[in-house]
């Protein structure tokens, strides 16, 4: 059963695990986990094993505190009692914003934090305020709106319920300091006003948008510069990205060195077993909720880390239907369409081209897809299954 049936396509499930702690050893404890699926000939060469990112940070004792953030903003953007900070675009999130806000009221020692949100939505599709609430209003996408004008307008999150307006300003409020919070989609808004530091809290357009004030505030920073020493106890190479809320005032940093992590797994599976395996340390997968319109990459990327073989790799394909189409109106064979369709695919792993054979199939990074279908397979919501085995990709 190594290579499951034949007749099997590309396969994904879950193994469930036990609970990882601070210090543990997260190699012993992947492979502890797929002994099960050794005995039972689950695994096999080719095959890629995906850890969620969650427990690797986890037995690195990735967590800091809030008042870790807030000490680490005072030093590195030299805040004095009583500052003003910029915070630009950040994601509307209780798990991924919250305490990272918390820290930078705290920062500004009972100054003021100018929080500038972009609308309808978020940055991964959170909505702020609906387009009908847009037109009653008299609004449009390139109007400034403070908090106060929407007084009166029903701006909860369809999902969740919050209106994320009034909890960021009482997390401000709250640390003691002035909340100045309004939606505008123009970034060069918040310099408008003076500002000792503007942190940049955007994930993914987050060096584009730091770019665009370098030169008239080269005091701004992004959320991955904090956190992001190697000499400090606790960092990633993503800094403040991909964290999350973690109990009490702690937040989970995410995992630091994780293609160094894969590659041990990798190593340890070939010298316990000996099968060549590929390892992926994943995050959110990258899809869109047609129904909420919510993007679900909060993180800076499906992959956090991954071993080799998986670097630079492009999944590629022919369009099935269309060449099952075209292939039956030239008269061939039920098998000479099989055949053909085989050959072509073969060809194409190695040798890509833009032929109408392949339309609608879109090169994809293979470490987006498997970090997706691994994030789909565990769940949102932890499935208590850490690892996740994809076969045959």
């Amino acid at each position: 059963m190594k290579n499951l049936y034949d007749y099997l396509g590309l396969v994904a499930f879950g193994v469930k695990g036990g609970v990882v702690l601070p210090g543990d050893d997260i190699v012993e404890f992947v492979v502890e986990i797929l002994n099960r699926c050794v005995k039972d000939n689950l695994i096999s060469d080719g095959d890629v094993i995906c850890v969620t990112e969650s427990v690797v940070a986890r037995s690195q004792n990735n967590f800091v505190s809030v008042e870790e953030i807030s000490e680490t903003l005072k030093k590195t953007l030299n805040l004095k009692k009583g500052s003003r900070v910029g915070v630009l675009f950040p994601i509307l999130s209780r798990n991924r914003f919250s305490s990272i806000l918390k820290g930078i009221s705290r920062a500004t020692e009972k100054g003021e934090v100018v929080l500038q949100l972009s609308f309808p939505s978020d940055e991964v599709g959170n909505r702020i305020i609906s387009e009908e609430a847009l037109c009653r209003l008299g609004l449009g996408l390139n109007s400034c709106i403070k908090k106060a004008e929407l007084k009166g307008v029903f701006i909860s999150h369809p999902i969740t319920g919050v209106d994320y307006l009034d909890y960021y300003e009482g997390i401000i409020k709250d640390e003691g300091a002035i909340p100045d919070i309004y939606l505008c989609n123009n970034p060069h808004q918040i310099i408008s006003c003076p500002l000792d530091a503007l942190i940049v809290s955007t994930i993914h357009k987050r060096n584009e948008d730091k770019a665009m004030f370098i030169k008239d505030f080269p005091k701004a920073i992004t959320l991955q510069e904090v956190f992001s020493n190697p000499t400090t106890p606790s960092w990633s190479e993503w800094g403040l990205l991909g964290s999350n809320l973690s109990a009490g005032e702690k937040i989970k940093l995410a995992p630091r060195e994780a293609s160094k992590v894969a590659e041990r797994i990798q190593e340890k599976i070939k010298e316990k077993w000996g099968y060549s395996v590929e390892v992926i340390i994943y995050g959110d997968g990258a899809y869109k909720d047609p129904v909420t319109g919510i993007y679900e990459l909060a993180d800076p990327q499906p992959a956090f880390g991954l071993t080799q073989g998986l670097l630079n790799r492009w999944r590629l394909g022919v369009k099935y239907k269309y060449l099952a189409d075209s292939l039956f109106s030239e008269g061939k064979s039920r098998e000479e369409i099989g055949k053909c369709i085989t050959e072509r695919r073969d060809i194409l792993k190695c040798i890509p081209s833009n032929a109408l054979e392949e339309l609608g199939t879109t090169p994809r990074r293979s470490e987006d897809l498997i970090a997706s279908l691994a994030d789909l397979v565990s769940g949102s919501a932890d499935a208590a299954t850490p690892v996740v085995v994809v076969k045959g990709f």
